[in-house]
């Protein structure tokens, strides 16, 4: 029954239904992340993306990338180093940042020895030198050398193949 006009509500049936847009099948997400490295500046970053698969109106697949609910472009097509603004970037698998990043802590960590207590398994303790072993040497200290000249004539390497020269 209408309550405006209080006549009875005529009956909808499937063929006089208002016809409506046929509605999509839910779009397929995907969670993927990305490793960045710019080749201009050196910078380095990761970045995950919500990926939606959907269906275009003549059946076409398309896909949006999103993340934090916004879209943006494909980080694949013509990716863009937040430092500098340079395109030529390395895409790597999801990880590769932070791994070296993680590996550059290691090798810069500086031990600190504790006030109190053992000290830390990197910390190495200064040893005191070894004592060496005193050997009385055979010949006369080293230092410059005094050729004898040998009845006026030079002695040594050079002037012996001179002399065969000159002969």
């Amino acid at each position: 029954m209408s309550e405006i006009a209080e006549t009875p509500a005529p009956a909808t049936t499937a063929a006089t239904a208002i016809p409506t847009a046929p509605s999509r099948p839910a779009a397929h997400i995907v969670h993927e992340a990305y490793s960045f490295a710019c080749m201009k500046c050196g910078f380095g970053w990761e970045q995950g993306y919500e990926i939606e698969h959907h269906v275009n109106g003549r059946g076409e697949p398309f896909i949006v990338y999103t993340v934090n609910s916004e879209r943006v472009p494909s980080p694949l097509s013509n990716p863009t180093c937040m430092n500098c603004d340079g395109h030529v970037v390395r895409i790597m698998r999801e990880g590769q940042v932070k791994s070296v990043l993680g590996l550059l802590d290691q090798l810069y960590q500086q031990a600190i020895p504790a006030i109190a207590g053992p000290p830390p398994a990197m910390y190495d303790a200064p040893r005191p030198p070894r004592q060496r072993r005193s050997v009385v040497p055979d010949h006369p200290a080293p230092g410059p050398v005094v050729a004898e000249e040998a009845e006026g004539r030079r002695v040594g390497p050079l002037a012996r193949l001179r002399r065969r020269f000159r002969k």
